[in-house]
């Protein structure tokens, strides 16, 4: 093994890393990036560097080719030579990654997209069955409404066939409370119509 070739791969190293650092910057603005956040890119077997980012590699494979000048400048090639297959490797894997990275962050929109569906599913689901309980929380204030009015009917017959002025101040005053029960059942309708009408609103956006 010579300088010279090691100078031959520290040129493909430096080429590699223009265009890592301009693919991490892409990377970084790239909202499917997320999704490999905090993976390494290749196994621990071929790098000891555990990135999502390019730059990183580029950094060990240059320690390396630094380590193999030293080996070189002590006259001990054959250490260097055994060595050299793996720093090979290494570039020779970055190049296709390199060149992999716009499908593998088409992939990841794929399953970004798909997550997002997911969850819009899911929350339209949740907008749903929360406007479906308030429907039915409706009807059934709207039947307590009507049982109240009935009962106020009721009471207004019975306190006009009633002759006694005692039963007719009891029933008077029953009639009241049952008004003020139903002025209160009515806010509650009005209450709730409000709700379901946002509720619908939002699922409508």
């Amino acid at each position: 093994m010579s300088l010279l070739a090691l100078q031959r791969l520290q040129t493909v190293v430096d080429q590699l890393a223009e265009q890592a650092a301009r693919v991490d910057k892409k990377n970084a603005h790239t909202k499917a990036h997320r999704l490999l956040t905090d993976n390494a890119l290749f196994s621990d077997d071929l790098f000891v560097t555990y990135s999502d980012k390019f730059m990183p590699y580029i950094d060990e494979i240059n320690r390396k080719i630094h380590e193999l000048n030293r080996l070189i400048d002590k006259n001990k090639k054959e250490f260097a030579f055994n060595q050299l297959p793996l720093v090979e490797r290494q570039i020779s894997s970055l190049v296709t990654a390199l060149n992999a990275n716009k499908s593998m962050h088409v992939e990841a929109q794929y399953r970004l997209n798909a997550f997002k569906s997911k969850r819009f599913k899911k929350a339209a689901q949740s907008v749903m069955q929360s406007s479906h309980e308030l429907h039915q929380k409706l009807a059934e204030t709207r039947e307590f409404e009507r049982r109240l009015a009935q009962m106020i009917t009721d009471r207004e017959h019975q306190r006009t066939q009633n002759s006694q002025s005692v039963a007719q101040q009891n029933l008077t005053k029953e009639i009241l409370a049952l008004h003020q029960r139903i002025g209160r059942c009515r806010q509650a309708i009005s209450k709730i119509e409000r709700q379901i009408e946002l509720s619908e609103k939002r699922y409508t956006r």
